[in-house]
This record gives structure tokens, C-alpha cells and sequence, in this order.
């Protein structure tokens, strides 16, 4: 069993009851849920992530204390540790009386804090640039079981995707690096026998294709160890993953680096033909440098379109 599926079905084993009994009186302030930080808040756990912080375990959201004061959120704290220790066969673990948990009772603006650097989570303008993206996955992943109010639901849907002239220059700038480093320099420094840069290069241009595929999706890109997983999963040139996974697992020799410069000419034929599926590119070649500043004119914003084109990578 997932562990998201697991955290669910605690809830309404146990937890729902709980707070409908003892807390009903807030019941309608509070947001119960799994997301954050974790491999089970994507869904990808599996056997070797279970050594660790995998438990039958969920998220309560409270609003501020003006809304739910300190001495309800303590006794709500000691009710959700009180639930069952074991649960189908998986124990839960102990909660840190300092905090960091990553279950448990958590106010709102605490976790946005955390993750957007606002405590209403309403970030806005140039604030989109300096958030992490994978602080954005976080922040938007997982599940929400169930929301008294809407709030921290409705704040989640409003992080749930880039502006779109945001988006749009972030595309630009990872455009612009992936002609860069991946049709322009990796064939020099093969030339040159440069091999150890001929690596950097290519596996910077699989880094910022995955990227461009993010954006392309409308999806937040996760911490680097599951990129690959969730790529896998996206709507939109996940068929391009086998591509990717070979230029960056096999060695630049004279042998592979020929066919991996074509690779690297398909990937890009890809996505220029998905960037006008868009219609957010005027180019009509193949040239990723080309799309780079044609996406980058299409942004609305005049002070953010006349930025460097890679002011936001």
C-alpha cells in the first residue's frame, strides 16, 4: 500500500472520528490532509523509502491562533497522538516536541511560510521567481482529505501553476541553455575530445529539456531524485524520457557521440513542434535559441519581457 493511501485510510479509520467528537466545535476551521516533503506525498515510495519517516499518519491545518487558539490546538495535538500506534501492520512514529514533524497539527501560515516564504502562501510578481520549484511541488502535492473552510484548498489551487508570463519566461531561459549546451557546445567539445565537458554538457541539456518539459505541462518539477520518475508520468513528451535517459547513461566515445548529437537534433525537433502546438513561438526551425527569444516576446509583461531572457535560471 502507498503511502498517501495508507495516510487516507487512517484518517477515516480513525482520525475523522476524532475530530468530529472532541473537536467539532472547529471542525469547520480545520484542513486534513498528506502533502509536503516525502516521496509518499508524490506517490512514489516504495519498498526502500519505507525505512524511513513512512507511517499511518496525516496533516492538520489550523488557522491562526486568533481563529484556533493555543490551548485547542495542544489538545488536538494530544488527541491525533493518542490515535492507534499501529495501524495495517505499519507503526506510527513519535512526534518531536520542537517540531519539524512532518505529520500532525501544523498551522497554515507555518507550512506557506515554509514552503513560499508568505504566511498566506499569496505570493505575487517578481516573488514567483524567487521560490524553489520544488518548494512549489511540495506545497501543492499530495491530498487534501478534507476542508472545513475551502481556505487551504482554495490558497494550494492559486500555487498550483506558474503565471503565465512567468511561465513563459522560465521556458525562455531554459530554452536558451538547452541550445547552449546541447547544440552548440557538445559538438565542439567533441571535436575537441573534450569528453569530461562534453558529459557536463549533455546532462545539462537533459536537466533543462526536463525542465522545458515541466513548464510545457504546466507542472511544477519535484527534488531532482524523483525528476525522472515524474516525468514519466507527464501528459506531454514523456515519450521523450528513453531519449533523455540514454544521452545522459551511456559515455561520449566516438562510437555514441554521433548518434547522440542526432538525439539531441530529435529532441529538439520535439519540442519546437510542441512550443507551436502552443502557440507561444513564431520560429519555424529547430533552433531552441530561436524559440527561446520568440517565447520570451510573447510574454505580456513589458518590464519582465525586456529582462535578460535568463533572468529565472
Amino acid at each position: 500500500m502507498k503511502g498517501l493511501e495508507l495516510s487516507r485510510e487512517f484518517y477515516l479509520s480513525f482520525g475523522k472520528a476524532m475530530i468530529e467528537n472532541q473537536f467539532g466545535q472547529i471542525k469547520n476551521k480545520i484542513a486534513v490532509g498528506l502533502f509536503g516533503s516525502g516521496s509518499e506525498c508524490y506517490g512514489f515510495d516504495d519498498e526502500i523509502s519505507r525505512d524511513h519517516d513512512f507511517e499511518p499518519g496525516f496533516c492538520i491545518v489550523l488557522p491562526s491562533e486568533e481563529e484556533v487558539d493555543r490551548k485547542t490546538a495542544f489538545a488536538l495535538e494530544r488527541a491525533y497522538s493518542k490515535l492507534p500506534k499501529t495501524f495495517m501492520g505499519v507503526n506510527r512514529g513519535n512526534l518531536s516536541p520542537v517540531g519539524g514533524n512532518r505529520h500532525g497539527v501544523i498551522r497554515s501560515s507555518d507550512f506557506f511560510t515554509d514552503k513560499v516564504g508568505r504566511a498566506d502562501g499569496l505570493i505575487s510578481g517578481y516573488e514567483w521567481f524567487t521560490v524553489p520549484e520544488t518548494f512549489l511541488a511540495e506545497a501543492t502535492n499530495g491530498e487534501v482529505f478534507f476542508d472545513g473552510s475551502g481556505v487551504f484548498t482554495s490558497i494550494r489551487e492559486y500555487l498550483s501553476s506558474y503565471p503565465k508570463d512567468v511561465r513563459l519566461k522560465k521556458l525562455a531561459g531554459n530554452l536558451l541553455l538547452a541550445s547552449q549546451t546541447g547544440q552548440y557546445n557538445y559538438p565542439r567539445c567533441i571535436k575537441r575530445g573534450e569528453r569530461a565537458g562534453a558529459a557536463l554538457c549533455v546532462n545539462q541539456f537533459v536537466d533543462k529539456i526536463m525542465s522545458v518539459v515541466f513548464l510545457l505541462n504546466d507542472k511544477y518539477r519535484p527534488y531532482y531524485k524523483w525528476a525522472f520518475r515524474a516525468y514519466s508520468q507527464l501528459e506531454k513528451l514523456s515519450s521523450l524520457y528513453d531519449a533523455l535517459e540514454f544521452l545522459i547513461t551511456t559515455d561520449n566515445a566516438d562510437e555514441n557521440a554521433g548518434i547522440k548529437i542526432n538525439v539531441i537534433e530529435d529532441i529538439a525537433l520535439a519540442v519546437s513542434e510542441e512550443l507551436k502546438n502552443q502557440e507561444i513561438t513564431k520560429a519555424t526551425c529547430i533552433d531552441l535559441e530561436k524559440h527561446a527569444y520568440s517565447v520570451n516576446d510573447h510574454i505580456s509583461d513589458p518590464e519582465l519581457r525586456n529582462q535578460n531572457v535568463l533572468m529565472s535560471v
